[in-house]
């Protein structure tokens, strides 16, 4: 059979994967980041719940009549077969059954959800407990591909530890820790620079934790660096994503030593009260600890900020720019809170009342004559208060200031259509 699998804009790693695992069924398989299909069967991979309003997407899933839809978006398939025309969606993780649901159908698989009669029918979830595969199919433009510095993000292992309240990764892959082993991660990076792939980035939310078991295993994170460093050469190899709470001094060394030496920590806040909050379960201290320990072992620190999270007060908000001037970040993200569907954050802003979010609240302060919200208003003030604050400060010149105050803008205008949309299915969207 011929299946197309598409990763709108950019290609996922999970598009990639279940790729393979289909050639190795003995389809003829063909990945890209455009809407153009002439398959027989077709495999949409959507990571964003924007995906779901882009009229490109919806057009093309109405004109084609074997879609399938996978992604994190599957974790609420009502919102996802309400939105698309598509024939299923898989609500969870999808390399054992994916082959069987392009050449049977969904009926009966786990972990997907359809259309009967009228009805929604969702099959329990699956979970995948070795997550090693088949080599993943490259397309021939991955090398070219640049998201944040890489060409591409690899998954080393899934579930998280944390219960973020914004997070969707415990909801989507559990709590547990799942490890590819060594030889299957080698093999694939191998393979992956033979066809011209450069820059490879390892995602899994904390990369401390491949290999956990009961506590982290330095051992095998080091020579799972160490093995990706001699293949790329460090300057090619990043694990930026790192909880403050689950490092230490041997995993920095191997960071500082194998990769480009960076670290992207999740700080959210330099409130306590706004921590607890998002269940961050660390404090201030340790967030400031974790960047100060970065530092005195020779990595450069990023971080991502959460602003107009419900009930952030302009003290709290005011502690955060006081944090990053402490802090002295390397480089910084800064997002408005964001609902995403089954985390309880979403629960929650779906049922404040509109002015009670940020988002909707007239912004009256120093930047009252660019008419931002308020979430708006903060959003853009700590991206260039966090420009000034760098270890080698910055003059922000008119195009930055002029891209800050659109990206604020955006981020506003987007997640008030993402409320909007879950207002719709506010019954489905709870964790």
């Amino acid at each position: 059979m011929k299946i197309d699998i598409i990763s709108p804009g950019t290609y996922t790693y999970g598009s990639l994967v279940l790729g393979g695992v289909l050639r190795e069924r003995g389809h003829t398989v063909t990945v890209t980041t455009n809407l153009h299909s002439q398959g027989e069967a077709t495999l949409m991979s959507l990571f964003s719940t924007m995906q779901l309003l882009d009229e490109r997407i919806r057009d093309f899933v109405s004109a084609h009549e074997n879609v399938y839809i996978g992604g994190p978006v599957g974790l609420c398939p009502e919102m996802v077969l309400g939105e698309l025309d598509a024939k299923a969606v898989v609500t969870g993780e999808g390399e054992e059954i994916v082959a069987d649901l392009v050449e049977k159908g969904p009926a009966g698989l786990p972990g997907v959800a359809y259309r009967e009669n009228g009805m929604i029918m969702k099959n329990p979830s699956l979970s995948i407990q070795s997550l090693d595969h088949v080599l993943p199919i490259i397309p021939d433009d991955l090398k070219r591909q640049n998201v944040r510095g890489a060409n591409v993000y690899i998954e080393t292992h899934r579930g998280c530890l944390g219960s973020c309240t914004f997070c969707q990764v415990p909801r989507f892959f559990g709590r547990s820790i799942r490890s590819r082993s060594i030889e299957n991660i080698v093999a694939e990076v191998r393979e992956m620079k033979r066809q011209g792939v450069s820059r490879v980035a390892i995602s899994g939310g904390t990369g401390s934790l491949f290999g956990y078991r009961n506590e982290i295993n330095k051992e095998a994170f080091v020579q799972m660096l160490k093995s990706l460093s001699e293949i790329l050469g460090k300057r090619n190899l990043s694990v930026p994503d790192m909880r403050v709470d689950m490092l230490d001094e041997a995993v920095l060394q191997a960071v500082r030593d194998y990769t480009i030496g960076w670290v992207f920590f999740g700080l959210e806040s330099g409130s306590d009260a706004m921590l607890r909050a998002m269940r961050k379960a660390v404090t201030v201290k340790d967030n400031l600890r974790a960047v100060q320990l970065a530092r005195s072992m020779g990595v450069k620190v990023g971080g991502s900020f959460i602003v107009g999270y419900p009930g952030e007060t302009r003290e709290d908000f005011e502690k955060t720019m006081r944090f990053a001037e402490e802090a002295m970040l390397d480089d910084v993200f800064v997002s408005i809170a964001e609902p995403i569907p089954k985390t309880p954050l979403a629960a929650q802003m779906i049922e404040l009342s509109p002015e009670d979010l940020a988002l909707n609240q007239e912004h009256r302060g120093e930047f009252r004559a660019l008419k931002l919200s308020e979430a708006e208003a903060r959003c853009f003030e700590l991206m260039l208060h966090a420009q000034s604050c760098k270890p080698i400060p910055r003059a922000i010149s008119n195009d930055q200031y002029d891209a800050y105050l659109n990206e604020a803008r955006c981020q506003g205008r987007d997640i008030k259509r993402v409320i909007q949309l879950l207002q719709k299915y506010k019954e489905y969207v709870p964790a």
